[in-house]
């Protein structure tokens, strides 16, 4: 556990097979997502990669602690991936002693690793199906995740990775669903980033559209993206060797 601004977040620290002296990876998860739910993949991408790596799990996820009345006086703003990227992830980045890291995130983890490079050092970025700005087709499918959670299913599933399922769902899913939520929109700060990013898309993401990519856009760095067939929201999960072999490739070519 990692102390940052008094909250107490889970962290796993990943040393790569070679020990090399390379800007870490850090790992930032979904809207569902924890340390565990990532299973054994940001290890192989490290050891790949020759990097060392940290993975942890947001307030209210994992074993991460909870947030309190989660849904009344605890709920999440509508600019919560904005203080998780300018507020929190620059004071874990300090207590790990990381400087200038690779940041590696998947949709909601993905949109923070923008939003952060969009504001401090990074070595490079990479966002797997991420969110710049709130599709219908998004809201569509949350809208049926709150069904599959109600009905019991999907909150076994989840059950497993997180000491409190009921904060870990409902803080991600009312914000989404809310109307102050769908305003969101991270196109400009995108356009700000100066460090490499490669973005990668599911081609059948019931979660979002190539528009999430498109809207990235940035003007002052290089940027490098990649549509995959037969995969959908997690192209960690759905083609984990095709995803790692690209991330690698790109992270060989860095200076």
């Amino acid at each position: 556990m990692v102390n940052v601004n008094g909250v107490r977040l889970e962290v796993q620290r990943l040393p790569a097979a070679a020990g090399g002296r390379r800007a870490p990876v850090i790992f930032l998860h979904e809207g569902l997502g924890s340390v565990s739910m990532w299973r054994d993949w940001p290890a192989s991408v490290c050891a790949a990669a020759g990097r060392d790596g940290f993975v942890y799990s947001r307030r209210g996820y994992g074993r991460s602690d909870p947030v309190p009345d989660v849904r009344g006086a605890g709920r999440l703003g509508p600019n919560y991936l904005h203080r998780e990227a300018l507020d929190v992830l620059p004071e874990l980045l300090g207590k790990l002693d990381v400087q200038a890291p690779v940041l590696l995130g998947h949709s909601d983890g993905a949109t923070i690793a923008l939003l952060h490079a969009a504001d401090f050092p990074v070595t490079a970025c990479v966002v797997l199906a991420p969110h710049v700005i709130v599709e219908d087709l998004s809201v569509q499918s949350i809208t049926k995740v709150r069904a599959a959670y109600k009905s019991g299913g999907l909150r076994q599933q989840l059950e497993r990775h997180h000491s409190d399922v009921d904060v870990a769902f409902w803080q991600w899913n009312d914000i989404w669903l809310s109307p102050a939520f769908r305003d969101f929109d991270i196109r400009a700060e995108c356009r700000r980033i100066e460090a490499p990013v490669l973005a990668i898309q599911g081609e059948e993401d019931p979660y979002g559209t190539m528009d999430q990519i498109e809207g990235i856009a940035p003007t002052r760095g290089p940027f490098a993206w990649q549509l995959l067939p037969q995969c959908g929201h997690s192209p960690h999960r759905d083609q984990p060797d095709r995803t790692r072999q690209l991330i690698v490739e790109f992270l060989a070519k860095l200076p």
